[in-house]
């Protein structure tokens, strides 16, 4: 899987408000925000030392809206209206292959313009790296978390495309809050740390 597709639905997930893990999410801000972004970005291989200026974050956010929307699109069964929101995308943002070299790399490929900004280059490899997924029988790979309060968007990496949580700490509350409604069903509840199953250390992938 690119790491752009993965890099995408990292960026999703820093910059956008919502639930993660249970918890209401706010985007950190100032410098915090810069920093998980390039975190975000490193599944790239993006290794950008410099401060993102707040403007460039602000209209990566405004692209991240419309790249969310495909992961919910294929999560709710919607393929022809998730490959409508890239198509637009790769329409807007003019995305296009072209060999470029800079900062003493050797020639790559870009698929944006050479002079666009850091934003915009990010939104039109996003968007075409999300069309080779849509195009290719993994596009049911992209997903948003099913676990309660987490709207979380993930790309699954495993061998049987089985998973549905965004990690390991939303699988575990579904599988504890299922483990006690069973226990209250069977009249054997216990609220005590007993009665939690042992939570999974490994993460599906």
């Amino acid at each position: 899987m690119s790491g752009v597709v993965l890099a995408t639905a990292n960026a999703v997930n820093v910059l956008s408000p919502g639930w993660a893990h249970g918890r209401e999410y706010v985007p950190p801000a100032g410098a915090a925000l810069g920093e998980k972004v390039r975190t975000a970005l490193g599944a790239a291989g993006a290794r950008t030392a410099e401060p993102i200026a707040d403007e460039q974050l602000e209209e990566l956010a405004g692209h991240l809206v419309r790249l969310r929307a495909v992961f919910t699109r294929v999560a709710t069964g919607d393929l022809d209206g998730a490959c409508a929101l890239v198509n637009g995308m790769i329409r807007d943002t003019a995305a296009a292959p072209v060999l470029a070299r800079h900062d003493g790399e050797p020639w790559h490929l870009h698929f944006h313009a050479l002079d666009a900004s850091w934003a915009h280059g990010w939104a039109a490899s996003m968007a075409t790296a999300l069309a080779v997924v849509l195009g290719s029988p993994m596009h049911d790979r992209l997903g948003v978390c099913q676990a309660p309060n987490c709207d979380r968007v993930y790309v699954d990496t495993s061998r049987n495309g089985a998973r549905r949580f965004c990690s390991t700490a939303c699988q575990n509350r579904v599988k504890a809050a299922s483990f006690r409604e069973k226990r209250r069903e069977d009249g054997r509840a216990g609220p005590g740390a007993a009665d939690e199953p042992p939570a999974d250390r490994r993460y599906i992938r």
